[in-house]
């Protein structure tokens, strides 16, 4: 494997940390700007809604650039948005830091698997992305407990800061190892927005969106329900978020494994087992064990349904894989900035900071609904293909009619 993997993945390691860390220190930054735990709770959604408008916008303005300039261009970015996280004098200036920094997620990953794919054999193009997604994972393992523990001994700023060091390592890297690639074609945006009119496309989008969406329902207010509700020292939010990373990993291989051979009752049995531990989380929280075990099967069953969701928008988006694969990824952040909103409105609510858990089993529940229906409506069409094609040409047509 070339160096030039080393580089895309320390990206891919800072990224995955400064998404993921701000849930650990939500409290630290909701009490040194004097806002409450659900406001805070905006600096998820932002980021969240950031990936989601910036990953086609980025990916298609990607197309006018060649791919290694575009890639340095989006690490620039995301020093940027952290820096400016870093040294935010209000909590308006870190929501735009947040933003700004979210911009370069969803297209640094699309472009990024791309370049990876290019820089190796035919036969080890999937290892090469594996190994650039590699540093995603590490970062929720390792970075983000890490950053959670800097943030909680010498305070958040700093752990935004080192941050935006890595993307000055991973801005340096792709600099230095990664070779000039040629321009991609221009995409032919009506061709590939064509693709968003099937529904069983746009029904894919939508299970994305809820079933990780319930992940980040209870994950997003993990902190104040484990200090709060189960009774953890702030410091032992460190290896709770290492106990998520773990799982996270685990069910992602899992899903991996599994996507291709049986892709629908895969979601079926993550979505509805994802489904009822978040529901019993609203018990287990108040368990430090039970809380703990808990926290890692959300991980692992949430990103059991990664691999799957992702290939069943690429497989039902026929003709449009790359617009697709960056509408995949902002379909993830729409479901967390959902969930982490109508988290927040529950706690402020009153409801207490297990009522998240609530908000997650319903949309997970709600994504294992229209799993079925959508396999439902595959079915309904293969079976009225068969048909057709088993008729005669006047009853062909009139099928094709009805």
């Amino acid at each position: 494997m070339p160096l030039a993997l080393l580089a895309l993945a320390i990206g891919a390691f800072g990224i995955g940390t400064t998404e993921f860390v701000i849930m650990g220190l939500l409290p630290q930054v909701a009490g040194d700007f004097g806002v409450s735990i659900p406001t805070a709770g905006l600096l998820v959604t932002g980021y969240a809604l950031g990936v989601v408008i910036g990953a086609p916008l980025m990916t298609v303005l990607g197309t006018k650039v060649p791919r290694k300039r575009m890639l340095m261009l989006l690490m620039g970015l995301f020093i940027l948005g952290n820096l400016l996280s870093a040294v935010a004098p209000s909590f308006s200036v870190m929501l735009i830091g947040r933003v700004v920094a979210s911009l370069a997620h969803g297209a640094f990953f699309g472009i990024g698997s791309v370049v990876a794919a290019e820089l190796v054999a035919p036969d080890k193009k999937a290892g090469a992305i594996a190994m650039m997604f590699t540093g995603l994972t590490v970062a929720n393992v390792v970075g983000v407990p890490l950053g959670t523990l800097v943030g909680q001994s010498v305070g958040w700023r700093v752990t935004f800061a080192i941050v935006a060091g890595l993307g000055v390592i991973g801005l340096a890297g792709i600099a230095k190892l990664v070779p000039d690639l040629p321009k991609t074609e221009g995409v032919r945006l009506r061709h590939e927005l064509a693709a968003f009119k099937n529904t069983q496309v746009l029904l894919a989008m939508a299970m994305t969106v809820l079933g990780f969406g319930g992940v980040f329902a209870a994950i997003t207010y993990i902190a104040p329900m484990m200090t709060h509700v189960a009774g953890f020292a702030d410091g032992s939010v460190t290896w709770l978020l290492v106990l998520f990373g773990l799982g996270m990993v685990g069910g992602n291989l899992v899903g991996g494994k599994f996507a291709d051979r049986a892709l629908m009752p895969m979601l079926y049995v993550s979505l509805g087992a994802l489904a009822v531990v978040l529901a019993l989380f609203t018990v287990t929280a108040h368990n430090k064990i039970a809380a703990a075990v808990t926290i890692a099967l959300i991980g692992a069953l949430g990103f059991a349904t990664v691999p799957p969701l992702q290939k069943r928008v690429l497989d039902q988006a026929h003709g449009a894989p790359t617009l697709a694969s960056a509408v995949n990824i902002g379909a993830f952040n729409l479901g967390n900035a959902l969930s982490a909103w109508l988290g927040g409105i529950v706690i402020a609510a009153g409801f207490g900071y297990t009522a998240p858990n609530w908000v997650g089993a319903v949309l997970a529940a709600a994504a294992l609904v229209l799993a079925i229906l959508s396999a439902a409506l595959e079915r309904r069409t293969s079976a009225r293909g068969a048909v057709v094609a088993a008729g005669t040409p006047s009853e062909q047509r009139t099928a094709v009619h009805h």
